[in-house]
């Protein structure tokens, strides 16, 4: 499987500046090209980087490897990130319709799918006719590398139209587009019935049917003379194909997809579009390992990060639990042939890039987040159905990480930072604590030593973070962010003291205690509940109280959808539904906006009576783990908590119904279908399910 790519601050995302990872996860890319010096002979001025293309705009088709991204002209320009593209590479950047010597009017563009879009324009074939088009264009683009170009006649009279397509590439990758530096359009030649380009690392082509009247390589032209009839449909299809390589053959397509497809029903419209999309996206962002292609995983997200980044394709395959255990399986095992070995320090770890954390604590190390995140799941995935031959074969891997875990920890209370002189970070403490109690439940249940001793550990950990993780203050308190090497507490308050309240699932449908007691639990219910974090779109990166706060900021005041959903499901589950229930409204309101495909991350900005989230122009969208979130809060709303090997689920849905009554079909649970429903009073109900699963109390 291809390495995660190195990120610079953002999660991986490219900055201005700074090496942008290569989209299949090949490592840092180009640097950004440096303006030239002033004229007339001035000292040349602060060198600025060239911007990163914007994405906020963008309609993108996605079918991993393949990808299209278009504006909503419709037209592909060659400019920004404008292209079809397999693997990171783009196989062709302008691709211009005109018809009967005019370009279309665009009229609309739309996503069907997640790999798919559909974009009209209209041509008055006779300007003299008068205002009305007689000549609808209709192009269909799919991320395979096929568009369509439709044109209907409605014209009274029999129409000869001639048709012409302008193409070209300049067979660049994505770090390349990303700093400006793609190198110009490459020549054509005529090839079969299209063009091809090549250059030293490779090349396309494209081949259109019906063949076109002439095909002239100096212009990169296709043209056609189209016979209409009065109301007459004439079709020319491009294929979009890398040299040696066949049609795209996307992982989310196949017959054989890890993820059910689950179904929302209820009192709320937005519900059920909003799952239905983010599983498309999920489907359309996975990866198959070419050493091993039964086994699959998430890309991050696109365009910047088609590459699985393991800390985040372990959250996202948690948070899809309920769609079934296939992609938890692969995506553990994917991981564990990274995992290092031998003797040494590092032994166990995952490995990881690191990630920018925000303006006050230095980038944190996402190989720590992976090694944690990687027993956590193997556990619930076993709660949820995985099988027991399945986690056997994952449970050497689990038991390193967790060897790792406490061989790191030594005999200190806390799981420190791998850099010297780094700062003991709250969330990290999070993971860790969650990682010693699921994973001694996981050793338990398997008849492997050392749960009671990670036990042990946790309670310590617990003990010595209620007393040095908290300060007081005069609004009653709050989680400290960090501790700094000298003991210095960090106190600002962001959207990563939500992981505090995920605490994980254990037997018996019981969640794991968590690092704060009860009032601790309550105080930061309201700060998370506040207005300084709740921007009225979602959970605030960080307060807008704080110094610093910027509300694009990826971790100084955007909103991250991932950490809103945790925050939501966490406080329902421990009995703040009111303030759950505000973030909740928040984001289903956005993802409308988003047209239900939630990106990664937008503006915190605050929410007024008429306006809109605001986008951020380099989120990733669609991105795995927002994608995978609106799993997560369905199922926290409706209380699914299984026990698999017991035979037994526990229903404890939210006793505020905040959105109505709500039904969940075709998810997984021990390996069969199941359905629930949750009515109005809060009732919830079990309506399919496997054979001798029992409704625990």
């Amino acid at each position: 499987m291809h390495q995660p790519p190195q990120p610079f601050p953002g999660d991986g995302r490219p900055s201005p500046g700074r090496p942008v990872p290569s989209p299949q996860g090949a490592g840092p890319g180009h640097a950004s090209p440096r303006r030239n010096a002033t004229a007339r002979g001035q000292l040349p001025a602060a060198r600025r980087p060239a911007d990163l293309p914007p994405t906020h705009n963008a309609l993108v088709c996605v079918a991993l490897p393949g990808l299209a991204i278009s504006t909503e002209q419709g037209q592909l320009t060659g400019r920004g990130l404008e292209g079809f593209y397999r693997a990171g590479r783009r196989l062709l950047s302008r691709c211009q319709v005109r018809v009967a010597g005019r370009e279309p009017l665009p009229v609309q563009a739309r996503m069907t799918e997640a790999g798919r879009a559909r974009f009209v324009g209209t041509v008055r074939s006779s300007p003299a006719a008068g205002p009305d088009p007689d000549v609808v264009v209709e192009r269909l683009r799919d991320a395979d590398g096929t568009e369509r170009i439709i044109v209907h006649s409605s014209a009274p009279r029999p129409l000869r139209l001639p048709v012409e397509v302008a193409l070209a590439t300049d067979l660049a990758d994505l770090r390349a587009i990303a700093s400006g530096n793609t190198g110009g359009e490459l020549p054509a030649d005529v090839h079969d019935s299209g063009l091809r380009w090549t250059c030293p690392t490779g090349g396309s082509s494209v081949t259109a049917h019906p063949p076109p009247a002439d095909a002239l390589a100096s212009a990169g032209l296709l043209r056609w003379e189209l016979e209409l009839p009065p109301g007459g449909t004439a079709t020319v299809q491009l294929r979009v194909r890398a040299d040696r390589a066949g049609p795209v053959r996307a992982v989310g397509r196949a017959a054989t997809s890890p993820l059910a497809p689950a179904r929302a029903t209820g009192d709320d419209r937005r519900v059920p579009a909003l799952l239905r999309t983010s599983i498309e996206d999920l489907k359309a962002l996975l990866l198959r390992d070419p050493a091993h292609p039964s086994d699959t995983c998430l890309a991050a997200g696109v365009p910047w990060r088609c590459g699985p980044a393991p800390a985040e394709a372990l959250a996202a395959a948690r948070m899809t639990l309920p769609l079934g255990t296939r992609l938890a399986a692969g995506t553990l095992r994917i991981l564990a042939r990274t995992q290092l070995t031998g003797p040494g320090p590092r032994a166990g770890l995952v490995p990881g890039p690191r990630r920018d954390a925000g303006a006050h604590l230095p980038p944190g190390c996402t190989a720590t987040e992976a090694t944690l995140l990687f027993p956590v799941l193997l556990a619930e995935a076993r709660r949820w159905g995985l099988p027991e031959r399945e986690t056997e074969e994952l449970l050497p891997a689990a038991e390193r990480c967790l060897t790792w875990l406490r061989s790191t920890a030594g005999e200190g209370a806390y799981l420190c930072d791998p850099q010297p002189g780094g700062p003991i970070r709250c969330e990290t403490q999070a993971h860790a604590h969650r990682a010693a109690l699921l994973g001694a439940d996981l050793l338990d249940d398997c008849g492997r030593p050392g749960g009671e001793g990670l036990r042990q550990w946790a309670q310590e950990l617990r003990t010595a973070f209620r007393r040095d993780f908290w300060t007081e203050d005069r609004g009653g308190g709050r989680p400290v962010a960090a501790r700094g090497p000298d003991g210095r507490p960090l106190p600002h308050l962001g959207a990563a003291t939500v992981h505090l309240l995920d605490t994980g699932l254990l037997g018996a449908g019981e969640l794991a205690p968590g690092l704060l007691d009860k009032a601790q639990t309550e105080q930061l219910a309201r700060l998370l509940g506040g207005p300084a974090m709740d921007s009225g779109w979602g959970l605030r990166g960080l307060s807008a109280k704080e110094a610093g706060h910027n509300p694009f900021g990826h971790r100084t005041g955007a909103v991250r959808v991932h950490e809103t959903a945790l925050a939501v499901a966490g406080l329902t589950a421990a009995g703040h539904e009111k303030e759950a229930g505000g973030l909740l409204r928040g984001l289903l309101a956005a993802a409308e906006h988003f047209g239900h495909r939630l990106p990664e991350m937008y503006a915190g900005e605050q929410r007024a009576e008429g306006s809109a989230p605001l986008p951020h122009p380099a989120a990733c969208r669609p991105a795995a783990t927002a994608a995978a979130s609106t799993v997560l809060i369905l199922v926290a709303l409706t209380g699914i908590r299984p026990d698999a090997p017991a035979r037994t689920v526990t229903l404890r849905p939210a006793r505020s119904t905040p959105l109505g009554e709500i039904g969940l079909t075709g998810l997984r649970v021990a390996g069969a279908p199941f359905s629930t429903r949750v009515s109005r009073l809060g009732l919830a109900m079990v309506e399919e399910a496997a054979d001798g699963l029992q409704l625990g109390s």
